[in-house]
């Protein structure tokens, strides 16, 4: 065995135990990776936990083997643990970790020196920093699946960079790589193209590092690693591999169709090499049950809000509608509000329809107060004719310079790329947020969502913006509510692919819960039920039901006031029906006003 410059490390077994002992060694393994070796004497756990055969099977091999030949044994120097009885020298850190504490361990984080330092910090060429997760496309390049022909078997990642000069280094600067680009490929690719090689190849060269995890997807399942050394450049054959790093792949790939919508989306850029550390903890979660991820983190007994694959798979709940909120919004019937729930749940875009004055604009900032806890959660934005997709999402506004008092056009977000924003904070993904588009029908729809269109409907996949050139996927807690009067007659105007994205609800006087909101309203206020009356029986009137009148204008304290509900009529509800009935000829007070509607009933 090699002499090591390395210092020693330890490691403590889980829930308390001893601490075991080693030191990373300068040979490398076959992959590249540097090896490590576990001292004689070290304690290891007695029992894996149960997914380490199937996630781990290299190292559960190894751990067997170890166990068969004497290597391991019980401990007479640790009671209940088993013992190393000779130095072992394991492929990574990782491994050696694995033997120990039987599980999956990331051997660069969890191996220390006496003082708590990681042995991370002693191998690294740049800062290190956190933990992050990368994408790493391989399947399909050129039509090779490089995972399954390369990667798997041979324990790495590679990307392509056969125009590179030669001797580029671990560790390079962004600017220096954008020269070496610049020139070796411009005959060869575009300017935007150029700029995707220059980050992919940043990444893989300087960001990426020791003990990060690495995904890629292959045959319709997402592989798990976790790299284990420096990056090499290499001379390939074909090009498609000119620069490799060592990964550790995990056995056990996990089906697409199934990984949480979260992952899905990252997991959808159009990028050779991405950052997704996003959805870490998600990845982390993958394949393990609430008792294993407990297991794993090594805190038993603690908090599970403490362990972040638990709270990260924590699935955001719509809260059931309660007869309380029925009451408070004079619905007749909870089983109402919980179908509009359960269309939230399943679709997460809504649009409440009906004529004027049908209480859609409350109904909707009420409703979405309470699933989502409150008014913080919830933001309304109101379209108009010359909204636009700059309003909405983003664009570039004039905006004054604080230090020089210059104007300048800056990247400004709209209200729904704030309220994504939001949502998709950490802390804040369990909790469902509103967006209430009010009078939804009255702008360009199509103007206004742009490419926004497609993850109205396919909430899994992520898109490249227009401005900022981000790769954006709105956040699963994240629902539309629409609302849309009939009345204007721009209902017709929705088009399909609208209409597809959007479940509706009809709010109209001719039905529950808006047939009965009024009568409902006037006997909790205490009011005499007349004005009830007067309004089912101008609505009977009226033959076209996209035309009737809504409760809400009569459900104001001025109507009951001395004079306020002739004044109200006057003023309000005629002049709708003055223009319903423009050029027909219609005496409108004769057939509409209080005193034929009064005369009538008599």
């Amino acid at each position: 065995m090699a002499e090591s410059t390395s210092p020693e490390f330890q490691i403590r077994l889980p829930n308390g135990g001893p601490m075991a002992r080693g030191r990373m060694l300068d040979e490398m393994g076959t992959n590249g990776s540097q090896k490590f070796v576990v001292f004689a004497g070290s304690p290891a756990r007695r029992d894996v936990v149960p997914s380490f055969p199937v996630r781990m099977q290299s190292s559960s091999r190894f751990r067997e083997q170890l166990i068969a030949e004497g290597a391991i044994v019980e401990s007479t120097t640790y009671p209940g643990w088993l013992e190393t009885t000779r130095d072992i020298v394991c492929n990574s850190p990782s491994a050696a970790a694995e033997i120990l504490v039987g599980r999956s361990a990331n051997g660069f984080q969890e191996w220390k020196t006496e003082d708590g330092h990681p042995l991370a910090d002693y191998v690294a060429r740049v800062a290190w920093g956190a933990r992050r997760t990368w994408l790493v496309r391989g399947s399909n390049v050129a039509g090779v699946d490089l995972f399954e022909r390369e990667w798997r078997g041979e324990q790495r990642v590679s990307l392509a960079a056969s125009r590179l000069r030669a001797g580029v280094e671990p560790g390079v600067s962004k600017n220096d790589l954008r020269g070496f680009v610049e020139e070796d490929y411009e005959s060869t690719a575009t300017y935007s193209q150029r700029i995707q090689l220059v980050d992919e190849m940043h990444a893989f060269l300087s960001r990426m590092k020791h003990g990060d995890t690495v995904c890629t997807v292959s045959g319709g399942r997402l592989y798990i690693g976790e790299i284990t050394g420096d990056p090499v450049q290499v001379d390939s054959e074909d090009g498609r591999s000119s620069l490799r790093r060592p990964v550790e792949w995990q056995d056990i790939g996990y089906p697409y169709d199934e990984l949480p919508e979260e992952v899905q989306q990252k997991l959808s850029v159009q990028h050779d090499v991405a950052d997704i550390t996003a959805v870490q903890d998600l990845i982390d979660g993958l394949g393990l049950s609430e008792q294993e991820l407990i297991d794993e983190a090594e805190v038993e007994g603690e908090p599970r809000e403490k362990i972040p694959a638990l709270v990260a798979r924590r699935e955001m709940e719509l809260p059931e509608p309660t007869a309380e909120l029925a009451d408070e919004l004079l619905v007749h019937d909870v089983a109402w509000l919980r179908e509009v729930r359960d269309l939230l749940r399943d679709d997460r875009q809504l649009v409440l329809y009906g004529p004027p004055g049908t209480g859609k604009t409350y109904l909707a900032l009420k409703l979405a107060e309470f699933l989502g806890g409150g008014p913080e959660q919830v933001k309304l934005v109101q379209f108009h004719p010359s909204y636009s997709y700059e309003d909405f999402f983003e664009g570039f506004r004039p905006r004054e310079d604080p230090g020089n008092r210059e104007v300048a056009l800056r990247l400004t977000a709209g209200p729904l790329r704030e309220l994504a924003d939001l949502a998709s904070r950490e802390g804040n993904r369990h909790i469902p947020h509103f967006l209430i588009i009010d009078e939804i029908n009255r702008a360009n729809l199509a103007k206004v969502f742009g490419e926004l269109y497609f993850l109205l409907e396919y909430r899994n996949k992520s898109i490249r913006l227009t401005y900022s050139q981000e790769d954006f996927a709105l956040p699963p807690n994240l629902f539309v509510i629409g609302t849309m009067n009939t009345a204007d007659r721009s209902i017709a105007l929705v088009d399909a692919a609208m209409r597809r994205r959007f479940a509706f609800v009809e709010l109209s006087p001719r039905t529950e819960p808006t047939a009965g909101l009024l009568r409902r309203w006037l006997d909790r206020e205490k009011h005499d039920p007349e004005p009830a009356d007067l309004l089912e029986a101008l609505n009977a009137r009226i033959s076209d039901p996209d035309f009737q009148i809504g409760p809400s204008y009569l459900m104001k304290k001025g109507v009951y006031r001395d004079g306020g509900l002739e004044r109200t009529w006057r003023t309000k509800i005629l002049p709708l029906l003055e223009e319903h009935h423009y050029g027909e000829g219609v005496n409108v007070e004769a057939l509409y006003g209080l005193n034929a509607l009064r005369a009538a009933s008599s």
